[in-house]
């Protein structure tokens, strides 16, 4: 199988005035958005082989992945996510990246199949329009909701660094179908960056999507299986030039098959003090 595909992946129009989309949360089932969207065929690069050498770095390129083996037996037993899997992305982001504190705050499972997975607050697609999680407006005021507004401050004002991630884990690999793209965040231009309003039923948050750029670099890890994980950065508290943004989103690999097993997967929010 070939390292690099040919794929299509979907961005966003830029537009005059700030896009918005209602979430899930809010639908109950597919996102409604209110704003015009463009498949563009881009090439997507296969990093398995690169996987050994240390090439990917999170402050530089973004993403990193590394091998989870988890303990968890039913990743759609939410409690079981919570008592088991949540302790173990602790311990592993706490010994990663020496972390003072980590703050898990939200868990989304994804599935391809017709219906798409199950969350105690409804059902979930893949995200198939590329974006990035968090914004410069929408990453701090996230952290002051998780952890509170004084704690918030008294981070900052004690010179302590912030980090959000989401930790992307399939949970029915090796993924077939419907995997997800990322793009090398060095590649990213601040005028790629379209700030959208989303909606949820009791607060409104602001995510990235991307526009399309030809100086875009994408990315994906072919075969993933449920002993690995992704990590993308959402959002820095610093902004030194190292990376801070990771778009992503899921696409259709141009030889997947309907009879290849649903993409299963879960991610995982955070919040790492350093």
């Amino acid at each position: 199988m070939e390292s690099t595909v040919e794929a299509k992946l979907k961005f966003i129009v830029p537009q005059d005035t700030k896009p918005y989309f209602e979430s899930s949360a809010l639908t109950g089932h597919l996102p409604k958005i209110h704003f015009k969207t463009e498949y563009k065929t881009v090439i997507v690069k296969d990093i398995r082989k690169n996987l050994n050498k240390n090439s990917y770095i999170l402050d530089e390129n973004g993403f990193e992945f590394h091998n989870f083996k988890s303990q968890v037996k039913n990743f759609y037993d939410h409690n079981e996510v919570i008592e088991v899997y949540e302790n173990e992305l602790k311990d592993f982001l706490t010994k990663r990246f020496l972390a003072k504190e980590v703050f898990v705050f939200d868990y989304t499972r994804r599935s391809d199949n017709e219906n798409g997975a199950n969350n105690p607050d409804g059902h979930r697609k893949p995200a198939d329009r590329v974006h990035a999680d968090y914004t410069e407006k929408s990453g701090p005021q996230r952290a002051k909701d998780v952890m509170g507004v004084e704690k918030f401050n008294n981070l900052k004002i004690n010179g302590k660094r912030i980090i959000q991630l989401n930790v992307w884990k399939p949970i029915n690999g090796p993924v077939k179908r419907s995997p997800i793209a990322f793009a090398d965040a060095s590649s990213i231009l601040r005028s790629d960056l379209v700030a959208t309003d989303q909606l949820f039923p009791d607060r409104t948050g602001e995510i990235y999507h991307i526009a399309h750029s030809d100086k875009q670099n994408w990315c994906w890890l072919s075969n993933m299986t449920d002993d690995e994980i992704l990590l993308l950065k959402g959002w820095d508290s610093l902004d030194d030039g190292r990376a801070k943004y990771t778009p992503h989103g899921a696409f259709d690999l141009p030889y997947q098959k309907e009879s290849d097993p649903a993409r299963e997967s879960i991610e995982a929010r955070v919040f790492l003090v350093l």
